[in-house]
């Protein structure tokens, strides 16, 4: 890659450094732990590889990784790309073969939305995989922005207020899931896989569908970033900085108990004794 520019060292610090933070702050990885690096061959995941493998250098824990990837066979999918990439770098990997493409091509009608069915299906088989190769944590490569995006989803289409999570135990308890990159963004990922010249994979299943609901609010998050930059770190530090006793869920606050404290200290002063 030659001589990093002043800018470029920059960038490659700043991920670093975010990615550091994120895994002390959620103590995401432990000592001895062997972590499966979630690989699909997309800008994210190559960029999480690469820090963890810096921060396995100079961390003061020693931990294992392995990189997975899963051919979905999906047709025209360069199978040889992972393999040779990861060969010529040295780590150790597993390639899953399973044809959940076909499955998605199946059950969703043509022109609908296939991102929620096949991810719930690659889930699946890289929980079992990791639990069959003692894979202590899941490493997924979802970014600061992809954390914004999922919470206004879930806000504006699912009722909910809720994200994804930087560090997740499986509702089994048998899979932990870490997002190393969870306070980086995407366009510093963006630049850092172009500087980096990893091999893009292209996903033709999903990644070609336009109109997404995810796409929308990527697009609204942009606008406002444009409009006000620096916005986008504010709501991310709002996920950080919840209170419970300002908004309206009952099981997380205890609101039928609130009672005025008769032993309050008066608020007002007295008047009519000055």
């Amino acid at each position: 890659m030659g001589t990093l520019s002043v800018n470029q060292n920059k960038l490659q610090k700043r991920l670093r450094r975010q990615a550091g933070e994120a895994i002390a702050d959620f103590n995401m990885i432990e000592d001895g732990d062997k972590v499966m690096v979630c690989l699909s061959g997309g800008k994210d995941s190559y960029t999480m590889l690469d820090v963890l493998l810096y921060l396995q250098k100079v961390a003061p824990i020693k931990f294992e990784i392995v990189a997975v990837n899963m051919d979905q066979k999906q047709p025209g999918f360069p199978e040889h790309v992972l393999p040779a990439y990861l060969e010529s770098i040295g780590v150790p990997y597993h390639i899953i073969e399973k044809d959940t493409y076909s499955v998605v091509k199946e059950k969703i009608p043509e022109g609908k939305t296939t991102c929620s069915l096949c991810s719930r299906l690659r889930r699946g088989t890289l929980y079992t995989y990791a639990d069959e190769i003692g894979a202590t944590k899941m490493a997924l490569g979802h970014h600061r922005d992809d954390i914004l995006e999922t919470f206004f989803l879930n806000m504006f289409y699912g009722g909910t207020l809720k994200a994804m999570p930087p560090k997740l135990l499986s509702d089994d308890g048998r899979n932990v899931v870490i997002r190393p990159l969870a306070y980086c963004s995407e366009k510093d990922i963006e630049a850092y896989s172009q500087l980096k010249e990893f091999p893009i994979i292209p996903c033709n299943l999903c990644g070609s569908q336009e109109n997404l609901q995810r796409q929308v609010v990527k697009e609204m998050l942009l606008d406002w970033e444009r409009k006000s930059p620096g916005r986008t770190e504010i709501m991310f530090r709002a996920l950080q900085n919840v209170v419970p006793s300002q908004l309206a869920d009952r099981d997380l606050f205890d609101f039928t108990s609130l009672r005025i404290d008769d032993n309050a200290t008066p608020r007002f002063l007295d008047v009519m004794s000055l």
